[in-house]
This record gives structure tokens, sequence and C-alpha cells, in this order.
């Protein structure tokens, strides 16, 4: 869906520069020269015409004098401001994968049966999903930074109770509460870009925001596991309060806000269903949503299920599954950084959602056959290769359903980012205990869910999204 105000910006041979508060007032009054105020990236194309944008003469003499020594500035403001998002939407894999080492001593040190252990890692999942709902709408009504500060503060309290808590049942009550905060800095983060960028340009971020976040699965396990080796359980939570603390001081510091006071929302709860309901309404929105969705349980039937597969089907050893699971994340990020670098701009989005699509329902079938015997005995080399192509194609996908979903959203993008992440984690919620249904000795079950949501979201994808009859867009 295409920016009118920087349509109409560049038919008058001017730079389209977004209001983000008082800063890019000051930094436009200071110079006029400059292309963004403070925390906000450039190049940036604004949201929209009515986010009450400036427009300065891009042929003016000032701008050409100051043009040299403003775009440092600007790149470094630029390299912050990805960094601290980018952190933000590392904070979830961050909270859940690294605590995963530590799970048989938790349940040794207070006495609790594994089940009920694993329960922390479903409040934690479950508080993030549903906190999307509550933060994404109160973020268009109050502004980005005031709900994601408040969050980032809740989330370190949580995250310190966490690891001074007595009992098994106030870990999952404290493990709840840092999901409900953690969750700020999902929403927001995705409700930033949106303010600061609009078309090529925030296909082209999120796939930068990917090389950040698809670092922190990789890493976080082997942070959590050298955590263990010099301390205990609660350990892991201190370190992850820490972070916490960092990143919240970064925000404060760094975060400007991004959406201005004429373009909030008014209301109260009321207001926040009706908005969300006129997005789900949205037939085209509601696909790019559900399609995202269903993919991203591809990846969660594979997350849940790899372990079980790659060591116990197939008998790897578990430095071997950790090396596998790294290089498949490699893969994630690695074409996720292609899609962006090189295909962004040059190939329309949909098309690249569409190719995607289609190698994840290659990649899901192929692994059916291989694991249901079709081929014989297959070992483990070729069901990773499958793995590979399935999760790398990932980076084709999720940086394509963001961005065109919050294309239409420009008047409520905290409410479409809420609904955007809470629908990825519900649906891969789902989809994860269907993976262990027949047992740990079968790999059949998570190919089987893969195929299964890799068709849905096709299907989805051109029922809904219908991407011939929208050729004009990006």
């Amino acid at each position: 869906m295409p920016d009118s105000g920087a349509k109409a910006a560049e038919a008058a041979g001017q730079d389209h520069i977004p209001s983000a508060g008082a800063e890019v007032t000051a930094a436009v009054e200071s110079a006029t020269a400059a292309t963004a105020g403070a925390g906000v990236p450039g190049p940036v194309v604004a949201a929209s015409a009515s986010a009450g944008s400036a427009s300065v003469p891009a042929g003016s003499a000032s701008a050409s004098a100051a043009s040299a020594s403003g775009s440092a500035g600007v790149r470094r403001t630029s390299l912050l401001v990805t960094l601290v998002l980018g952190g933000l939407t590392a904070l979830p894999p961050l909270s859940m994968d690294m605590y995963l080492p530590a799970l048989p001593e938790v349940t040794d040190a207070l006495r609790s049966p594994a089940a009920t252990v694993q329960l922390t890692l479903t409040a934690c999942l479950a508080g993030m999903a549903l906190g999307q709902l509550v933060v994404g709408p109160l973020s268009d009504k109050l502004g980005r930074r005031r709900p994601l500060l408040i969050g980032m503060l809740v989330y370190v309290i949580a995250t310190a109770m966490c690891a001074l808590a007595p009992n098994v049942e106030m870990l999952v009550a404290f493990r709840l509460l840092q999901g409900l905060a953690g969750a700020a800095g999902i929403v927001i983060a995705r409700a930033v870009v949106r303010d600061l960028y609009d078309g090529v340009e925030m296909a082209r971020f999120f796939a930068t925001l990917m090389l950040i976040s698809g670092v922190a699965p990789v890493i976080a396990p082997v942070i959590g596991g050298q955590v263990l080796r010099i301390t205990d359980w609660r350990g892991v939570f201190y370190v992850l309060t820490g972070v916490g603390v960092v990143l919240t001081f970064v925000v404060w510091k760094w975060l400007h806000e991004t959406l201005p006071p004429e373009r909030r929302h008014t209301g109260g709860v009321g207001a926040a269903l009706r908005t969300m309901k006129g997005l789900l309404a949205d037939r085209v929105f509601t696909g790019y949503m559900l399609t995202g969705g269903l993919a991203f349980a591809v990846l969660f039937a594979y997350i849940s299920a790899s372990p079980f597969v790659v060591q116990e089907i197939y008998g790897a050893s578990p430095q071997t599954f950790s090396l596998l699971f790294g290089v498949n994340s490699v893969g994630l990020i690695v074409v996720g950084q292609i899609n962006g670098k090189l295909l962004v701009g040059r190939v329309r989005l949909d098309k690249v959602l569409g190719v995607g699509l289609a190698v994840v329902l290659v990649a899901a079938v192929a692994l059916l056959l291989m694991t249901s015997g079709v081929f014989g005995k297959v070992g483990l080399w070729p069901v990773a290769a499958g793995l590979f192509v399935l999760m790398s194609a990932m980076g084709l996908i999720m940086p394509s359903t963001n961005t065109q979903a919050l294309m239409r959203t420009p008047h409520a993008a905290g409410s479409a980012s809420a609904l955007l992440g809470t629908s990825s984690f519900l649906v891969g919620a789902v989809a994860s205990p269907l993976v262990g249904i027949a047992g740990e000795r079968t790999a059949v079950p998570m190919a089987v869910v893969q195929v299964a949501c890799a068709v849905l979201a096709g299907g989805l994808f051109l029922g809904l999204c219908r991407p011939w009859r929208r050729v004009g867009d990006v």
C-alpha cells in the first residue's frame, strides 16, 4: 500500500521526513539539512501523510552543505536504533532458550515433577502471546516509549523474582509475568519499525532485525550451559535480569518516541477492541497474519521435535544436535540477509513470499517421505539437509508477511503488531505438542504437522491475499 505522504513529497521534489516528536522538530529548526531527528534512522519514509510529517527542500543550499557532515551521524543513529530494536526482539528467545539447559536442575532443586517444571516454559510463552494483545493497543494510545519502558521495568523485576522463587508454583507465576512484560519488546519493536519505515525500506529493516534476533536462539543455550558451569539455575535468571537492566537503560537513553501525539488513538478498551475487529475484517491483513502464523508453526514444530528426532531417532550426540541447530539458524539468517540486501526492491514481496512458501512445502513433503520410509531407511544427513532447507526458507517468509501486513495498518501499527505476534505464538503453541503425538521414536508427526501448516499457509496466502490482484504493490 503506497505511502501517500511520500508520493506527494516526491512529486514536489522534496525529501519526506517523519515526525517523531520534539526531537525531530528541534533537529529541523536547528538545521534544515537534517534528514532525520534524534533516534530516527535515515533514510526514513513516513507511514502516511497524516503523520504530521515535515518537508524540507532537497535542493536547498543548506541541505547540500550539511549532507556530508550529517550523514555519519545518521548512520550512527540508524545502527544504534537497529541494535536496540534487535535486542528487544531477541529478548524472548533469550528468556526461553537460555533456561532450557537448567530444566533438569530445576526439577531436582525444587523437588517437582518434570511435567510441572515444563509449565514454566508454557507460562512464559503464554505470557508473551497474551501480553502483546494488551501492550500493542496501549502503545497506539500512549505512544511507544512509555509502555515499552514500563514493560521492561516489570520484566526486570519479574526475572529477578524468578531467581528468588522458593517453589515451582511461584516460579510458574513469575515466568508468566516475565512473558507478559517481555511481550512489550516484541510488539513495540515491530510498531516502531512501522512508524519509521514504509514499503521496501521496512522489508529491508525487518531482514536486518532477523540478523540480530536470529543469533539469539543459537547462542542462548550455549550461554545457559556456561552459566550453569559456574552457578546454579538461579544464576541464569540473574544473567537475564542483567540483560533486562541494560536494555531498559538503552531504551530510556536512546530510543526516542516515534508516534507523535496527533497520530495516537483515543478511547479505552472498547476502542481497542473495535480497532482489532476492524483489522481482522481486512481480508488481506488477516491473510498475511495467518500465513505468517502458520509458517511460524512450521518453525515451532521443528524446534519442538528436533532434539528427539536428531538425538533419539538418529542417535546423534548433543554436540551434533547443537551444531545442526546452529547451522540451520545461520541458514535462516543468511537467506534473510540475501532477501533484504538483494531481493527487496528488485522482486515484489508477494513473489518472494510465494517462493518461500513453495520451498517450505517441498522441504516438508521431502521430510515426510524420508521419515515415513518411502525411500527406505534414511540416515541423519538427508533429514538434516531437508530441515536446513526448510529453516532457511523462513528468511524469505517472515520479513515479507510482517511487512505486507503492517503496510496496510499505518493508523494502528501497535494493534496490528499485537495481532501478528499473538497469532504466531498461539498457532505455534498449538502445533508444538502435536509433533510428539506418536511418541519419541518417530519423526512422522513432525513432518505431517509441517506439511499441513505449509499447505494451509499457501492456501490462505492465495485465497485471502490474492497477490495477482495487487500487482502495483511493492
